[in-house]
C-alpha cells in the first residue's frame, strides 16, 4: 500500500501551489446522446484497474450516463477547486480531502445533500469522514474512503523481548511492552517531538480538544486538564525512544529511521512499512501492525482520520447524475472492493471485514472506529498554518511548564480561528 498523500494525513499539509481551473470539458453531452457525468478524483484514490472496472460497471447498471472521470494532481488542487466552484462549468462530482470540506461549503459553493444521509446509510459512516463533511449542521461532503495511523512495530524484537502485541489493548500496557523492548541498542519507539496528530488522539482520549466552540467562538484548547494529560502521556511515550524533540515524522522521515534496524516501533499508515523494508530489505515480513491502544481494552485509541469526501458544486450541469454516481461510490458493493484493491478503510465502520485479510488495513480499521477530525471550521488552515501545537510540544519536551505552555499556545490558536467568530 503506498498512501499516496495519506502520508502525510492532513489536507492542509498538501501543496496548494496556484493552479489554473480547467473543467473535465464538454460537460453537456456524453457519447452516443448520453448524459455526460463529469467527476474529479484525486491521483492514488483508485488504481486504473479499479477505474476501468467501476466505470464499466457503472455504465452497465445506468446505460443512459457516460461517467467521464478526470484524474487530479494533489499539488495545487485547492485553487483549482476553488475557482471550478465559482465558475459556470463545474465538474459535477469532486472528491476533496476531508478537512477541506468547511471552507468550500463556507462559500456556498456546494450542494447541500443532508436529505440524501439516511438513503446512503449515514448512520453507520466512519465519524472522522462524516463530522468533517458537514457545515453548520448541513452534509456536504458524502465518505468516501479513510485512513489511519496504527502502531507498526518489529515482530522480531518484541518476541525477543517477550511482548505479545496481539495483547496490548490498553495505553498502560503499551507503555510496559515499550519499556521492556526498550533495551541496549533498541529504542522502545521512534517518536518525534512534533507528531501532533498523534497527541490529538491522545487528546481526545482524555475527552479534551485542540479547540473548542464556545457561543459561537472558537477557542484553543490545549490548556484544559484533559488536553493536558494527553500531552502528559505522550511524554511518557516519547521519553522511550530516541526522537528528536524539535522535529516532527517527515524531518527525518520516521520510516527511514525505522528502517536502520534499532526502531521497535513508529506511530504511522501502514504504507510506512512498505517504505522500510524499501530501505531494508531485510525486513521484509518483520514488521506487524496494531491499532493504537487507548485507555481501555474496550475502546481503541482515538486516532485522526485522513481520507476523501465526495462533494456535488452547486454550479453542477447534472445534480441528480452526480448523486447516482455518489450513491454507487459509496455503496457497500463497490466500497467493499476499493477497500481490498487499494487496503482503505471503507467508509462504513459496518465494512470492517472487507480488509480483514490485510493486517495493516484491517488495524486501521479497528482504530477508525474512533477516529476524529479537526476542529470543523474554515480557519482551521490558519493554524495549521502557525503550527503553535508543534512549538508547544517541543517547548515541554524540552523542559518548559506544560501549563503555561499549552496556553501561550491556546491563545495563539484562538487568535487564528477569530475569523470564524
Amino acid at each position: 500500500m503506498s498512501y499516496r498523500p495519506l502520508v502525510l494525513l492532513g489536507a492542509a499539509a498538501l501543496s496548494l501551489s496556484l493552479a489554473a481551473c480547467s473543467s473535465s470539458g464538454d460537460s453537456g453531452g456524453g457519447e452516443g446522446g448520453r448524459t455526460g457525468v463529469d467527476v474529479w478524483l484525486m491521483r492514488g484514490s483508485v488504481s486504473a484497474a479499479f477505474q476501468k472496472q467501476f466505470e464499466t460497471g457503472f455504465e452497465k447498471a445506468h446505460p443512459d450516463l457516460d461517467l467521464k472521470i478526470q484524474i487530479q494532481e494533489w499539488n495545487g488542487i485547492g485553487e483549482k477547486v476553488t475557482a471550478a466552484l465559482a465558475s459556470n462549468d463545474a465538474p459535477d462530482v469532486i472528491e476533496v480531502g476531508n478537512t477541506q470540506v468547511a471552507q468550500y461549503a463556507q462559500s456556498e459553493g456546494l450542494t447541500d445533500l443532508s436529505d440524501k444521509v439516511a438513503e446512503l446509510g449515514g448512520d453507520a459512516w466512519v465519524k472522522g469522514l462524516a463530522e468533517p463533511g458537514t457545515y453548520e449542521k448541513k452534509q456536504y461532503g458524502i465518505p468516501y474512503y479513510a485512513a489511519n495511523r496504527v502502531v507498526v512495530y518489529r515482530k522480531d524484537l518484541f518476541e525477543k523481548a517477550g511482548v505479545d502485541a496481539s495483547k496490548i489493548t490498553t495505553r498502560e500496557q503499551w507503555i510496559k511492552a515499550t519499556e521492556k523492548v526498550d533495551k541496549g541498542a533498541t529504542q522502545g519507539i521512534y517518536l518525534p517531538g512534533q507528531n501532533w496528530y498523534a497527541l490529538a488522539g491522545f487528546i481526545w482520549d482524555e475527552g479534551g480538544d485542540l479547540a473548542v466552540n464556545r457561543n459561537g467562538k472558537w477557542q484553543g484548547g490545549l490548556d484544559s486538564p484533559q488536553a493536558l494529560k494527553g500531552m502528559e502521556f505522550y511524554e511518557r511515550l516519547q521519553a522511550l525512544g530516541k526522537g528528536p524533540k524539535d522535529s516532527d515524522e517527515a524531518q527525518p522521515p520516521q520510516a527511514e529511521v525505522m528502517a536502520k534496524g534499532d526502531t521497535a516501533q513508529i506511530i504511522a499508515v501502514p504504507g510506512a512499512a512498505d517504505i522500510v523494508t524499501e530501505n531494508n530489505p531485510e525486513l521484509k515480513d518483520k514488521l506487524g501492525f496494531f491499532p493504537i491502544p487507548g485507555k481501555s481494552a474496550d475502546k481503541p485509541g482515538a486516532v485522526f482520520t485522513g481520507g476523501s469526501d465526495l462533494v456535488v458544486p452547486a454550479a453542477a450541469a447534472h445534480q441528480d447524475e452526480a448523486y447516482t454516481m455518489i450513491k454507487e461510490l459509496t455503496g457497500d458493493a463497490w466500497q467493499k472492493k476499493l477497500a481490498r484493491t487499494m487496503s482503505y478503510v471503507p467508509n462504513k465502520v459496518t465494512l470492517a471485514e472487507a480488509v480483514n485479510s490485510e493486517p495493516g488495513a484491517a488495524a486501521m480499521a479497528i482504530g477508525a472506529v474512533n477516529g476524529r477530525a479537526t476542529p470543523n471550521t474554515p480557519e482551521w488552515a490558519a493554524v495549521e498554518a502557525k503550527n503553535p501545537i508543534k512549538n508547544y510540544m517541543t517547548a515541554v519536551l524540552t523542559g518548559g511548564n506544560a501549563k503555561s505552555e499549552a496556553a501561550k499556545a491556546s491563545r495563539t490558536i484562538t487568535g487564528a480561528l477569530a475569523g470564524g467568530s
